[in-house]
């Protein structure tokens, strides 16, 4: 009865368990903030501990989606619900940093989920409708803005350690419910190729250039994910359940606009969406980055004081401005992948994510170490404006002097 299912149903099925994976994996971007407080961490360590999952969700996402490519994502799927479950639980007995941070690498494997669900569930639908399922699939990470509004509740009501014997449960709650709701991968091959070829892949220029998207707009996406709570709990003096319920502004629209991102990638072409959302993105980070300034000015009636302060509600409205563009480059970058490499989306799903965990792991530790160094709180902005800005360059170098603004190519 399994084989019947429809595919926008094994679709879903597949959504729930990738979100409650990305509740687990940004676990520590609420939990941390207790944690800071507990252990006396410095924004570096702070950084570090939060980052410290995403390193292991980046690097297996090449062998899981390799795996997923042979053995089908139903069966990888599974194993890693079940197996993360173990790690997640025993976070609660950690007491000390470097216990966190060895937990965090083995709890991190939860982030590899989706270069297992992305190549999955591509392989459900036809050519044409692939944008679509990837980008609903990719609005899984809603469990980046499900984690800012439950994981605060569950920690003022039950203690922080709590929350991962909770989760622990989820997760193999989540493997039940999966196992019983997907269908055996139609991707399935047993490959004869040895790892050498497979990686061989690596050469294509193309990937690169992917891999240089989505390490901006997802890994922007997960470290400002991570960041932002205790970044308005400084910045406004809120509360972490209310500064948890704020930020799930940019995390919101990041996640359930990857659906649309990924329709409107299937309509326009990967190209315009990923281009032009950069532009937005490049926009509203110069804004974000001005700092809370002073400063007087000698005018022809003597000196004139002015105060430049972001307000929280505008604040706010940039964040999910900046939150829905990067889903749809999330959304756009998996377009470019199904189009050009749909025989090897797993192994190549896999290398684009890995370097869009990487960007994940990298960018709250250099968040912390750019506050650390500057003083400045919005430096964090500052850090993500410039590496938009090169991102730009070089995506115009690659794409846009061959591509008109259309899509179509010049001639010339």
């Amino acid at each position: 009865m399994a084989a019947h299912r429809s595919p926008f149903f094994v679709l879903c099925v597949t959504t729930f368990a990738f979100m409650v994976c990305f509740v687990v994996w940004m676990m520590f971007g609420v939990v941390g903030i207790a944690l800071r407080e507990e252990l006396a961490l410095s924004s570096a360590e702070f950084g570090l501990l939060t980052a410290t999952p995403v390193l292991t969700g980046a690097l297996l996402r090449l062998p899981l989606g390799m795996w997923t490519d042979r053995y089908g994502g139903r069966i990888v799927m599974t194993a890693l619900l079940v197996a993360c479950a173990i790690p997640v639980y025993l976070v609660s007995y950690a007491t000390a940093l470097w216990q966190f941070l060895l937990i965090g690498l083995f709890l991190g494997v939860v982030g590899a989920s989706f270069a297992v669900g992305t190549p999955y569930v591509a392989r459900l639908f036809p050519p044409d409708k692939r944008g679509f399922a990837m980008g609903f699939f990719g609005a899984g990470t809603i469990g980046a803005a499900v984690n800012l509004f439950v994981t605060p509740a569950l920690q003022s009501a039950l203690g922080w350690r709590a929350v991962p014997k909770i989760y622990a449960i989820a997760l193999l709650a989540t493997a039940i419910v999966f196992w019983f709701g997907s269908v055996k991968d139609p991707g399935v091959k047993k490959s004869t190729l040895s790892l050498s070829n497979q990686l061989s892949i690596i050469r294509d220029p193309r990937v690169w250039r992917y891999c240089q998207y989505y390490s901006i707009c997802f890994g922007g996406f997960t470290a400002l994910s991570l960041w932002i709570p205790q970044y308005m709990m400084a910045e406004f003096g809120y509360s972490i359940v209310l500064a948890s319920a704020l930020a799930a502004g940019f995390s919101l629209p990041g996640a359930v606009l990857r659906a649309v991102g990924g329709s409107l990638a299937d309509r326009y072409g990967a190209h315009k969406i990923t281009w032009w959302g950069l532009w937005v993105a490049w926009v509203c980070l110069f804004i974000l980055s001005y700092p809370d300034t002073t400063f007087v000015i000698n005018t022809i009636n003597g000196p004139r004081s002015f105060h430049i302060h972001i307000a929280a509600p505008v604040f706010t409205v940039l964040l999910f401005i900046l939150g829905s563009v990067f889903a749809f480059g999330m959304a756009s970058t998996f377009k470019y992948v199904a189009d050009d490499f749909p025989n090897q989306m797993g192994i190549v799903t896999g290398i684009v994510g890995l370097a869009g965990g990487v960007g994940g792991f990298l960018l709250p530790v250099m968040f912390g170490a750019a506050l650390e160094i500057s003083g400045i709180r919005s430096s964090s902005f500052m850090l993500l404006y410039g590496i938009v800005w090169v991102s730009l360059i070089l995506l115009y170098q690659s794409n846009v002097r061959r591509v008109r603004m259309d899509g179509q190519l010049n001639n010339g």
